[in-house]
């Protein structure tokens, strides 16, 4: 069962993903790459809840790095998907080198917004 967070208000509940075959699943399905991330989203049967996952390779840099470029990811998703997502959605934000970690948090917000939109439009 995937962990609940506690994200913003909103329709929908909002899970994490955390079994590398949903992570798989999300790779294989549409994919909207943003200069501060890449956006992977899968429709699966509509149960109510949206859920996402959050990934940052080696590439991003050092552990140090690939923590504050998760934090960032996480906020965005905090803030936005409760009210921008789909139920019945898996999403995977994956962090992109010289960019999640150090791109200005509004920048990347609006990309977040625009990547949404592209995928449900």
């Amino acid at each position: 069962m995937p962990v609940a967070e506690p994200f913003a208000g909103g329709p929908f509940r909002v899970e994490r993903l955390t079994k590398r075959a949903d992570f798989l699943r999300a790779a294989r399905s549409r994919t909207e790459r943003m200069p501060g991330f890449v956006l992977q989203a899968r429709r699966r049967e509509p149960d109510g809840a949206i859920r996402v996952g959050f990934t940052c390779s080696k590439k991003v840099g050092n552990a140090v790095a690939r923590n504050r470029a998760k934090r960032r990811l996480r906020e965005i998703a905090r803030l936005v998907l409760p009210d921008s997502g789909q139920a019945g959605w898996d999403y995977v934000l994956i962090g992109r080198r010289d960019a999640t970690g150090n791109r200005d948090f509004a920048r990347l917000r609006a990309e977040f917004d625009a990547a949404l939109a592209r995928i449900h439009g």
